[in-house]
């Protein structure tokens, strides 16, 4: 129940944070008439045209809902044009959008954001864990929550340590605190004995080790030994600086778009980035479909299939229709931009590990 809340919570959440990046032009509704509010310039339509807020201001509990309905189900409506066109004419999607064409549909960027929360608010509802795809099936299936349990409890203590810091600069009683805090660090060693870890023959625990490569960076090799003692919370933050950090998926990948186009000079880097953030939110869905896909009882095989089949057929799509190309220029980009799709991928997985171990 809590993960359905919390995916819940996650969609709206996405959906209002692209709306606040959302151009709002061409999304009147009806007709004001005397002066703005804001800044009180004579109105002569649903919006002021000094300053561009609407005519008719709400001032209602319901309103707040409302507000909420759009952002989550129809971006204005926007979002009806852009998802069919995303899908089958990605092409002629991103070559509109470039040429100027911004009212009619959701900006790539804000399209972008909520892909991404609702991808990850996916991952909660139905109960999985990136991390969890990513850990060796002997550390069982609950290493994630463990190591998610110990990071919060590990939070609680520093605060509680903090608050009898502030209790013994007062003189005041600190009785109530340290037994907190006893209770903490009780709880903290039985998750640290319990959490699951490599089996060996006979059952018993042992330590699972990331890799014992010495790199010579004193942060990162002391982040590698961390990483060894909990690999759990390790994979926890990796997974949450992916929902943090999704953004950079477009700089990376932008320059490499750009290397099949040096001799186009027409294209500009704006060309290119709306085709990457164009593009990643397609994926994004994708993996959202594959995933609701799997709970419905589609086998693995026809999933693996689709994956090798869409992403590259979705590109060749996107560029032929984008860039104006014929098959032959299309198809070759089309597997260079494979290429330089998992270089990027490679690198922003690098980037967060380096992050999370030297953090």
């Amino acid at each position: 129940m809590s993960g359905d809340i919390a995916a819940a919570a996650d969609i709206i959440t996405g959906a209002l944070t692209a709306r606040s990046v959302e151009p709002s032009a061409g999304e009147g509704h009806g007709h004001g008439d005397g002066l703005c509010l804001n800044c009180g310039t004579r109105l002569i339509g649903a919006h002021c045209h000094a300053c561009g807020q609407p005519a008719h201001v709400h001032r209602s509990i319901g309103a707040i809902g409302h507000e909420i309905a759009h952002g989550v189900f129809h971006f204005e409506g926007k979002i009806w044009r852009t998802l069919p066109m995303l899908v089958t004419r990605p092409g002629d999607l991103t070559r509109r959008y470039i040429a100027g064409e911004r009212a009619r549909f959701v900006s790539p960027l804000a399209l972008f954001l909520f892909t991404v929360f609702l991808m990850f608010a996916t991952i909660s509802a139905l109960g999985g864990d990136i991390a969890e795809i990513v850990s060796p099936e002997s550390m069982g299936r609950n290493v994630v929550t463990f190591a998610r349990g110990i990071d919060k409890a590990q939070s609680k203590l520093e605060l509680l340590e903090k608050r009898r810091a502030r209790q013994v600069a007062a003189g005041e009683a600190t009785a109530e605190t340290d037994r907190d805090i006893r209770a903490l660090r009780t709880t903290i060693d039985a998750l640290k004995r319990t959490q699951p870890g490599v089996k060996t023959q006979a059952g018993d625990d042992l330590p699972f080790t990331i890799t014992n490569f010495k790199t010579g960076w004193a942060s990162l090799d002391h982040g590698i030994d961390k990483a060894n003692k909990n690999p759990g919370l390790a994979l926890y933050k990796l997974q949450s600086s992916a929902y943090k950090y999704s953004w950079l998926l477009i700089p990376l990948s932008t320059p490499f778009v750009a290397l099949l186009f040096l001799w186009r000079r027409r294209f500009g880097l704006y060309d290119h980035a709306i085709f990457v953030t164009y593009s990643l939110a397609f994926m994004m869905l994708m993996v959202i479909a594959l995933m609701l896909a799997g709970v419905v009882g589609l086998g693995g095989g026809w999933i693996a299939l689709a994956v090798l089949i869409v992403p590259p057929l979705h590109m060749y799509k996107q560029l032929k229709g984008a860039y104006s190309l014929r098959r032959f220029s299309a198809l070759w980009r089309t597997v260079a931009l494979l290429v330089f799709a998992w270089t990027a991928l490679l690198a922003f997985v690098t980037l967060l590990l380096l992050h999370g171990l030297t953090d």
